[in-house]
């Protein structure tokens, strides 16, 4: 019986709950290309991104002023890199992010990879003329930074390159500040709610309940938003807690963004739910250390908790069931 329930159950989620979010993952490849011969790069290398771009769309599935200030990142330039068309600044590393800016006017698409002592390569979008952050969330040591133009196609030529090695001060550092998937420095009325849910709380699992339970009882999943949703969304966490719907990354970056303005380290996982790919948040606390997956409290102990999971299924026996048990999940990027 439990092995039928464990068969039945994904097709019941991507059926049923998660259009779009439970969109069966296709693999992201990078694969080497020929150079388009265009002597303003800075390197003869040419990549083809043909699975990041459609990253974002794998994913579709009253106010109190804040008590603490938002750890605003900043370009400081003290460590930076430039070229004639782009800028990586890494001055404050210590703190757990890296800022990237290309500076020319284009019309073309742009990409920027951060690649840390694991070897896992996190690719990002880039808009001209404006910064953009990104976490270290692969602990201390050796990171590159690489920013790419799109040439032809899927094809794209490395504009600029960094190398350097990340010592952190804090190692929650990458996980309580904003960065591009998390732009909570952007959402005031987002970290004024935050503060609202969480006052006289001082314990970390007791904000955690707080905004777990406002976020899945107050939300529902949007299946108009999944169908549509184009690659490189990212979400605007004002408008979300605003409209109090989205697909699976609406939910996970929200509860992020509101745990980390509460001072709750928190970590934005998107990877695999069995065969489909979602986002989930994992949570820190002094009481327990880090819990992956969140968690909700069953009234004896802390939990599994997936928040799209379960708002979209009004928190029913058989999905607190499935989402209970990690081995259904499986974490492929932190941000």
């Amino acid at each position: 019986m439990r092995e039928l329930y464990r068969r039945m159950i994904p097709a019941f989620l991507a059926a049923a709950m998660l259009t779009g979010c439970g969109q069966t993952a296709r693999q992201e490849t990078v694969s080497a290309g020929i150079r388009s011969g265009r002597a303003s790069y800075d390197d003869a290398s040419v990549l083809s991104f043909t699975g990041t771009e459609s990253r974002a769309a794998a994913l579709t599935e009253s106010s109190a002023s804040a008590e603490s200030t938002v750890p605003e990142p900043v370009a400081s330039g003290t460590k930076v890199k430039k070229s004639g068309s782009a800028t990586i600044d890494y001055s404050n590393t210590g703190d757990g992010y890296v800022m990237a800016k290309y500076t020319a006017s284009t019309t073309r698409k742009l990409k920027a990879q951060v690649k840390g002592p694991s070897g896992i390569i996190y690719t990002y979008d880039l808009t001209p003329g404006q910064w953009a952050t990104f976490p270290l969330s692969d602990e201390n040591g050796s990171y590159r930074v690489t920013i790419y133009e799109n040439v032809s196609g899927t094809k794209y030529a490395m504009v600029l390159s960094e190398t350097f090695k990340a010592e952190m001060t804090d190692s929650f550092a990458p996980f309580l500040r904003p960065n591009q998937y998390v732009d909570y420095s952007a959402a005031s009325q987002t970290v004024a709610k935050a503060a609202e849910l969480t006052k006289g709380k001082t314990e970390s699992l007791e904000k955690v309940k707080a905004i777990y339970g406002f976020v899945v009882n107050n939300f529902t999943y949007d299946k108009q938003k999944a169908a549509a949703v184009q690659s490189g969304y990212l979400p605007v966490l004002d408008t979300v807690l605003a409209e109090k719907k989205g697909i699976c990354f609406d939910y996970a970056a929200l509860m992020t963004a509101m745990l980390r303005s509460r001072d709750v380290p928190c970590k934005l996982v998107v990877g695999y739910a069995d065969t489909v790919y979602h986002a989930w948040i994992d949570v820190y606390s002094d009481e327990t250390g880090w819990i992956s997956g969140v968690i909700y409290f069953d009234g004896d102990s802390w939990k599994l908790m997936d928040p799209t999971f379960a708002s979209s299924s009004k928190q029913s026996s058989s999905i607190m069931k499935y989402i209970g048990d990690t081995s259904h999940y499986t974490a492929k990027y932190i941000y």
